[in-house]
């Protein structure tokens, strides 16, 4: 199968989910079927596995309701988006759109990498579901990345399309942890600053937690780290990286007492299965997608309650509570990988196929 897969949304400099999902799929699509990147910047290359590409307009651009005209005259058997904002009009090909959640409709902040007039459209889209209606309608097929969405985009009634789940898997690696190994006192943080992230009870935890660290790791506006600061109890002890290479984060993983992540909502929350896969205990907030993505392998507390989240982490003290949730971490992540989900998009294509000709 002959499958152009939008790649413009990769980053140039390093992943975000998205940008890693996207490239992650690829690469392992690619495997059975013939793969062919679109890109908009030759240095997203750099980030991409090495398959054939073409170079086309950005999905920000004007020339976006116009994309389908020049993705004809490439003959694909199928286009696959892993977001649902790709141009479609006059398209004579089956297209397949990803919705990965509906956070934005409780949390319109745009993610500030869009450019300002963007991100004025993005609030607006995202007052109202008819917008998000329109746009997945335009697509043979819908794919979402766990139950948790797929159930929410039922509950709105976002798409009269086949939605099928093509699921989100940690990195591969050589690392699992060694539970006997001795580990550090510091915990980690990983994913935006949002305030959904609710980074804030993280910090306010530590006020209960003498002797470790807090390791906050992505990126951050000096506006935010500010105010996170005024927060800690012992700023000494919250870490700020400001971003950290996959190398650095693996090593932080292999030696941390475990990763926090206390989100008021998800759409999949990805470090947790990093964590898990490395034999790292997690620490998360109690909701759903989080019990979908984690199983019973976290400790779940009430999003929050900070003196809940520190005695969680003081229960990972006794070596053998320790060793146990490393265990079933892994046990847990195993269910996911690349491969698999490179079996679902395929069927997802095949699906898409066989919806347009039906449809035509």
């Amino acid at each position: 199968m002959r499958v152009l897969f939008d790649a413009r949304f990769t980053r140039t400099d390093h992943h975000d989910g998205i940008s890693r999902y996207g490239a992650s799929l690829a690469e392992a699509l690619a495997a059975t079927d013939d793969v062919v990147l679109l890109i908009s910047d030759p240095r997203q290359l750099a980030l991409l596995p090495d398959l054939p590409h073409v170079l086309v307009s950005s999905p920000l651009s004007p020339a976006e309701l116009f994309i389908a005209r020049r993705l004809n005259r490439l003959a694909p058997d199928v286009v696959v988006s892993p977001l649902q904002t790709m141009g479609s009009w006059g398209r004579r090909y089956p297209l397949v759109l990803t919705l990965h959640d509906l956070i934005y409709y409780s949390n319109p902040t745009p993610p500030g990498f869009l450019p300002l007039p963007v991100r004025a459209l993005w609030r607006l889209y995202h007052l109202a579901y008819w917008p998000q209606r329109l746009l997945l309608n335009k697509a043979d097929v819908v794919v979402t990345i766990s139950r948790t969405t797929a159930a929410l985009m039922r509950q709105h009634r976002l798409t009269r399309r086949p939605v099928l789940l093509v699921g989100n898997a940690p990195q591969a690696t050589a690392l699992h942890r060694d539970p006997d190994a001795p580990r550090s006192p510091s915990l980690l943080y990983m994913g935006s600053f949002m305030p959904y992230k609710n980074v804030e009870t993280l910090v306010r935890a530590m006020a209960f937690l003498p002797g470790h660290t807090l390791h906050l790791l992505s990126r951050i506006t000096p506006g935010r780290r500010a105010e996170l600061h005024t927060l800690a109890t012992d700023p000494e002890r919250i870490v700020f990286h400001d971003g950290v290479s996959d190398a650095e984060y693996q090593d932080l993983l292999a030696e941390c007492t475990a990763l926090l992540t206390l989100s008021r909502a998800e759409g999949y929350g990805l470090p947790v299965i990093e964590a898990l896969a490395t034999g790292t205990p997690v620490i998360a907030s109690d909701i759903p997608i989080f019990r979908e993505v984690g199983g019973d392998a976290p400790l779940f507390v009430d999003a929050d309650d900070p003196r809940a989240a520190a005695s969680a982490v003081r229960a990972l003290d006794d070596p053998g509570r320790w060793a146990a949730a490393s265990a079933s971490g892994t046990r847990q992540a195993s269910i996911y990988s690349w491969a698999a989900s490179a079996k679902q998009l395929r069927a997802a294509c095949e699906r898409a196929v066989t919806e347009f000709g039906r449809r035509r």
